[in-house]
């Protein structure tokens, strides 16, 4: 058994069982990969993919317990790597945090220009995507972080620390109609047509949530996953806007009107989600820190020592996060 064919295995099924794709992003041809596969397969004796002639459909039971144990088996293997950068190396290295648009443009910007003016030998790699795939990129260890409000339960693999809360707004042009309201409802936003956020993104579940418990059906007309995006639309007169409240800028959106929807949504909380028995880097527990002061590496520690995500939440259930 090799290293190498764990990581072919683990690429592969990232890959949704597409050789052809594994094979360009490994830089290595899809003979040599089929062949280390069958070759980790008639060692361990049982079959990790099934087959339909050349093709790849699925993953087998047994296959899936071994993602999980190759997925392990690398990620220390990465630890030892990271142990020896550690100590051979302390004050340099790579930081690599997946995030996604809102938290990069908004909340991460001070963090970065901090950190990287205190460790001046990181290099810092900022991957942007959906929660559910920085979430994956975390499990894979591509990433050494992840932060996020939504999608990252659905991963065991992490363990999740609250950062702060946050709630949204209503934005829309000057003068609109709901801006005359002396009370901000969802039953007079839902005369209007919203543009708010793709499902799954920046908390899009609580605007669902709330407009269901009250019985209104919204008439959303256009999805983003970016705040921006979101914004250009609303200036272009297609609805009206639901947007984190972060999002919203005194001097580049003057032209717009963000009205306070608190009283309407459930706050969130977004997360930094390590993977379980992660290596962390000195300068890894400073930029935590640095973004979310209340998690210091004594709290970072602890949360990794628990069991599951309930005794996480327990651990920092009497931490009252800050409110964006």
């Amino acid at each position: 058994m090799k290293l190498q064919q764990l990581r072919y295995i683990l690429e592969v099924a990232r890959h949704d069982l597409n050789i052809s794709a594994t094979a360009e992003a490994l830089f290595t041809s899809q003979p040599g990969i089929s062949k280390q596969i069958r070759l980790l397969e008639d060692e361990l004796g049982v079959e990790i993919f099934e087959r339909r002639g050349k093709q790849l459909t699925r993953v087998t039971s047994a296959g899936k317990r071994i993602l999980q144990h190759a997925r392990q088996i690398l990620g220390e293997v990465n630890n030892i790597r990271m142990t020896g950068q550690e100590y051979s190396n302390p004050n340099h290295g790579n930081l690599s945090i997946g995030t996604t648009h809102t938290q990069a443009r908004y909340l991460l910007p001070n963090t970065t220009k901090t950190f990287l003016q205190r460790h001046p030998g990181v290099r810092l790699h900022m991957h942007q995507g959906t929660p559910i795939q920085i979430a994956k990129k975390a499990v894979d260890a591509e990433v050494d972080c992840c932060i996020a409000t939504e999608g990252m339960e659905q991963f065991e693999e992490l363990i999740m620390l609250p950062c702060y809360r946050w709630n949204r707004c209503i934005v829309t042009p000057l003068n609109h109609p709901l801006c005359k309201l002396k009370e901000l409802t969802l039953e007079a936003i839902g005369q209007h047509p919203i543009v708010t956020y793709v499902s799954g993104y920046t908390g899009s579940s609580q605007i669902d949530l709330a407009f269901q418990q009250k019985g209104v059906v919204p008439n959303i007309v256009f999805t983003a996953a970016d705040a921006d995006v979101i914004k250009t639309y609303v200036r272009l007169g297609l609805g009206v806007g639901i947007i984190a409240r972060m999002a919203v800028e005194k001097t580049n959106d003057a032209d717009l009107v963000a009205l306070d929807a608190s009283h309407l949504f459930n706050f969130s909380t977004t997360k930094i989600g390590l993977r379980r028995g992660t290596y962390i880097r000195e300068f890894l527990y400073d930029f935590i820190e640095m973004f979310a002061p209340h998690l210091t590496r004594e709290m970072v520690e602890l949360a990794m020592q628990c069991k599951n995500q309930s005794e996480v939440d327990q651990l920092f259930s009497q931490i009252d996060l800050p409110v964006y």
